[in-house]
């Protein structure tokens, strides 16, 4: 015996003596706390003023066998910090406040290089101390050590 027409699916039923009829649909259910608001991100606006800033600068990584210190080096990139501290995490980068000016070869090194964490830490760490009243001066902004 054949169908003409295939069988109608239908949605599970309780029925109603089950012990498990009196629960409520937690799809309609009340919400019994308030939804909670979502951290609001940067915006491109307040994070580009940043990021222009390193345009047109010298590399302030000069990784010591990496860089090739060309001073009208057109491949200065901001290079953000990798640590965790900085709000680093997989598939995030840091905020743009913790940019430093890099050519290309030290960005590389920074983000993909064998070197230990450590050590790109350290390296990172005195670009930064270097290039923030730099930048500090170049924004017009009070010197603020981070």
């Amino acid at each position: 015996m054949k169908r003409s027409a295939p069988m109608k699916r239908t949605g599970f039923a309780r029925k109603p003596g089950s012990p498990f009829s009196s629960l409520a649909n937690r799809g309609t259910a009340l919400r019994r706390t308030a939804m909670k608001k979502r951290a609001k991100k940067p915006t491109v606006a307040e994070g580009s003023k940043y990021l222009a800033a390193c345009r047109g600068e010298p590399c302030f990584l000069r990784v010591s066998g990496v860089c090739r210190r060309n001073p009208n080096d057109e491949t200065v990139v901001p290079c953000h910090e990798n640590s965790l501290a900085a709000g680093k995490g997989m598939g995030l980068k840091s905020e743009h406040a913790r940019t430093v000016p890099g050519c290309f070869w030290c960005h590389s090194w920074l983000d993909q290089g064998s070197a230990p964490r450590e050590k790109k830490q350290v390296t990172f760490s005195q670009a930064f101390l270097e290039w923030a009243p730099v930048r500090a001066r170049k924004m017009g902004l009070q010197e603020v050590m981070a």
